[in-house]
Order: C-alpha cells, then structure tokens, then sequence
C-alpha cells in the first residue's frame, strides 16, 4: 500500500512538474514566478495571534487575512484555483509544528451539500488534505456534516450574530473518543465556526480539539 501511495505522488510531481514547464506558477502576492506563494510574500505577511474559543484548546493561523494571504485565500475559495490548497495548508502545517501539536486526526469543517454543489468543491477540505499530508496523519473529510443549510458567515456581522448562525449546524459522523482533533478552515473571523464543530466533536467524545486555518481575520 505504501509503494502505491509512493508512486502516486511521484506521478503528481511529475505531472505538477511538466505543467509548471508550460504555466510556470506565480506568486497571489507579488505575481514572481516559482512559486504560488512566495518565500518573500510569506516572511512579510503579517503574522496573527493565537487565540481560544469555547470547546478548542486554542485557535491557530499562520497570517492576518490581509494582503497576500487575503489574494490566496480568495483565489481558493471564490476563483476556483485548487492549487491555492497546497501552498497554503504547507504553511497551516508548518504552524502546527512550530505550536508542536500532533494530532490523532485532521477533521476539515464542512459544507452544506448545497454549497458543496454549487462550488463544486471544500476548500477546508484540499486544505485538510494538505495539512494531514504534511504531518503524516489520518484526515477524516467525512468526519463533521452540516445540518440544515446557513447563509455565508461572511455576511452576519457581530459575534453574536456569527455564533447564532453556526449554533447546532454541525454534528459528528463517528465516534471521537479519546482522539486529540485538528479542525482546518481556510479563515476564522471570531471563531464561530470552529467553536461549534469544537463542541460537535466533544460530544462525540473528543479529548481535546485545536482549531487551525490559514488566516484569521484581526
């Protein structure tokens, strides 16, 4: 099983490595080519704080959503570029091991089957690939579902409003037993979300939950 792992993702490259001979990848930030997500955009994005929410140890994201963390994630989630995904859930990885936190399981939040419809894709999800990839661990993309379907988050303002919007939306699709759980989105605002997947997950038995994403709206 593991040589075949192996040599899908020798396939990948090869295949990411002959198209980035024709459509050489530019960085969301300063448009340099070599990379989505250049090293330079990276060091100067600013960095933003831990924080805790109800039911999670704490939440964690390598950048402030501004600037070109902003570009990135807006490139995954509304142009549909799904290559977004790598570079930054290498960077979410990479965070999570500076905090030295090793999980049990990656469990990404979900979409409502409709929203999944509509864009054809989660971008927590690629994301939560990328991250349980990284570090080596079990990924359960099916691990969360979202009852009953809510509006964007985006457009609830206030805290409040926020945690209303996302109260009782989601509830665990296993047993969480014992299990230490990373939850992966692509932004947190006020941590709603991740607080309500948090309390899903500890009901469902979850020994300690830590929210992670790529950028935290400050």
């Amino acid at each position: 099983m593991n040589n075949v792992m192996g040599l899908g993702r020798l396939a990948s490259r090869i295949g990411h490595s002959a198209l980035d001979l024709l459509f050489p990848p530019k960085c969301a930030g300063c448009g340099r080519e070599g990379a989505y997500l250049c090293d330079v955009c990276i060091a100067e994005s600013p960095k933003a704080p831990d924080t805790f929410g109800e039911g999670l140890e704490s939440i964690i994201a390598p950048f402030q959503m501004q600037g070109a963390a902003r570009e990135v994630v807006h490139r995954l989630k509304y142009n549909g570029l799904r290559v977004m995904a790598e570079p930054m859930g290498a960077a979410m990885a990479q965070h999570l091991q500076r905090h030295q936190m090793v999980p049990d399981i990656i469990v990404p939040v979900p979409l409502h089957r409709k929203r999944l419809r509509e864009r054809g894709y989660n971008q927590a999800g690629l994301l939560a690939q990328v991250v349980a990839q990284w570090l080596g661990v079990t990924v359960d993309s099916k691990g969360l579902a979202r009852i009953g379907y809510i509006g964007p988050q985006a457009r609830t303002a206030t805290r409040e409003e926020r945690k209303a919007n996302v109260a009782g939306a989601f509830e665990a699709a296993r047993d969480f037993s014992g299990l230490s759980v990373v939850v992966v989105d692509d932004v947190t605002t006020t941590g709603s979300t991740l607080e309500a997947c948090a309390l899903a997950l500890r009901h469902a038995g979850a020994s300690a939950v830590c929210g992670l994403t790529f950028a935290r709206e400050i």
